[in-house]
């Protein structure tokens, strides 16, 4: 075993701003007012056990398909700077809508694609060419952790925070993601033509 907190701090707080469980708030809420009750603590496991999941079976389905973990860091440098880019601007390159019943609405889309959509699964593959698996695994269990307690006090939070305090915590992340994206695609554009 290979611990590092700084590790698990930095993949922490990737994952944190990738997964944007925050700047989400809005979107609960939402689905909460739409389909009445949401398990928060289904849909924090299931997000979680997606995530695990591809974090050891994403690099040998890339394998079979011939791609490297270099390239795919590199194409999800750019996925990272276009979620970062949507958080700094507040616009919306891509947004999946989809109306669901009470039942599945915790597992779709809460669960997936909102928690562990496109952006983290890639994140996790990205983060796999620079960090030690068990550090990502230990940054995923402590963002399962804080997506269930945001996921259990949602309107608490908006009340607190405020729609222009959820604003203002979006853009942080979203540069703190910028600058991770760049860092990314420096470390392994190299890589590729070496």
């Amino acid at each position: 075993m290979n611990f590092n907190f700084k590790e698990i701090f930095t993949a922490f707080m990737i994952l944190f701003a990738v997964i944007d469980i925050i700047g989400n708030i809005p979107i609960i809420i939402d689905l909460r007012k739409k389909v009445g009750h949401i398990q928060s603590e289904k849909a924090s496991l299931i997000a979680g056990v997606i995530m695990v999941v591809f974090l050891f079976l994403g690099q040998s389905l890339l394998s079979l398909i011939g791609i490297d973990v270099n390239s795919f860091a590199v194409a999800g440098s750019f996925i990272l700077f276009f979620i970062a880019l949507e958080m700094i601007l507040g616009i919306t390159l891509y947004k999946d809508d989809a109306d669901s019943g009470a039942i599945t609405a915790t597992v779709f889309p809460l669960a997936f694609p909102l928690i562990a959509g496109p952006g983290s699964l890639t994140t996790l593959l990205s983060l796999r060419a620079e960090f030690s698996i068990e550090n990502i695994i230990v940054a995923v269990f402590l963002n399962v952790i804080v997506i269930y307690g945001v996921l259990k006090t949602s309107s608490k939070i908006e009340r607190v925070i405020g729609p222009t305090g959820i604003q203002i915590i979006r853009k942080v992340f979203g540069v703190i993601l910028l600058a991770i994206a760049v860092k990314l695609f420096a470390a392994n554009i190299k890589a590729l033509f070496i």
